[in-house]
């Protein structure tokens, strides 16, 4: 699997490796390497090093004014502008559909992200410099979140890490939430940090709708194979990439994902509209050539 070595931890690259992912904890898995391996099955030559470093150099350029600060809030400032104003990081407006803006190997070469992959950009250099920032995996828009004295700090990394005020994160629920605006102890389990195996299944899910959309069913089982990956109990994975075979014409993989599916999960509310298709696989399988 282009060149890894899934017998050890890491591939020759310094990256994980795919084998290794699951059985980490949540929180033990690199956010920054496993991104670029997510984006490595879309550019097999991608030297994962030289990110590293860039995002490295970008810690090291800030230490210092970053160090003079006394409150975590101007911290956050100092590399918010830095990072959204200098480098020049920012939310692709015109293009979100894109998904370059999800490999994270696009987003540093081009400046271009959604929120997900520009919190993470965010988050590396921050917490490079003891600032502890985390994800929030909001209803619909990805976010950031610090510390602060009074509580925390939320921010919106699409719009360059503006900060955001109860009232507005209200709203941003109420449309997710069948209009209901959700009460302070419901707010605060809205933005409990994200762990960084929450944030990956995100990336790779937003890449899985985007290919979707464009009907490209090897790049939607690839997805679905590389979220099993990651968090191997998702049976909706399994039937998503058996799906996928199906519409590639693979109907060996998409008869043994749809089997193992309604076998591990025989009351989903889906069961029987997955036995149809299952049975279709079958007489496709039978029939002769």
């Amino acid at each position: 699997m282009n060149g890894m070595d899934d017998r050890s931890h890491t591939t020759t690259a310094g990256l994980p490796t795919w084998d290794s992912l699951a059985h980490m904890d949540d929180d033990a898995l690199p956010l920054l390497g496993t991104a670029l391996l997510i984006a490595r099955d879309e550019y097999p030559q991608l030297q994962a090093a030289s990110y590293d470093t860039l995002v490295q150099g970008y810690a090291d350029a800030l230490r210092e004014q970053v160090g003079a600060q006394e409150s975590a809030p101007a911290r956050m400032a100092v590399i918010n502008r830095f990072v959204f104003d200098e480098l020049g990081f920012g939310g692709n407006f015109e293009s979100y559909g894109d998904p370059r803006n999800s490999y994270l190997n696009d987003v540093f070469d081009r400046k271009l992200g959604i929120p997900l992959s520009l919190a993470l950009v965010q988050m590396e250099v921050a917490r490079r410099l003891d600032v502890p920032l985390d994800g929030i995996s909001f209803p619909g828009h990805f976010l950031v979140r610090l510390p602060v004295d009074d509580g925390i700090l939320v921010m919106d990394p699409f719009n360059k890490g503006r900060s955001l005020s109860a009232d507005e994160l209200r709203e941003r629920v109420r449309v997710h939430c069948d209009g209901h605006a959700p009460d302070d102890n419901e707010l605060l389990h809205i933005l409990a940090p994200a762990s960084h195996r929450t944030i990956l299944l995100r990336m790779l899910r937003n890449l899985k709708a985007l290919y979707a959309d464009r009907g490209d069913w090897e790049r939607v089982a690839r997805s679905s194979d590389r979220l099993l990956k990651i968090s191997p109990g998702l049976g909706e994975e399994v039937r998503d990439r058996g799906l996928a075979y199906l519409k590639m014409g693979h109907i060996t993989g998409a008869r043994d994902d749809l089997t193992r599916y309604l076998h591990a999960q025989p009351e989903a509310e889906d069961a029987d509209a997955v036995h149809a298709v299952l049975i279709e696989a079958t007489a496709k399988a039978q029939r002769p050539n």
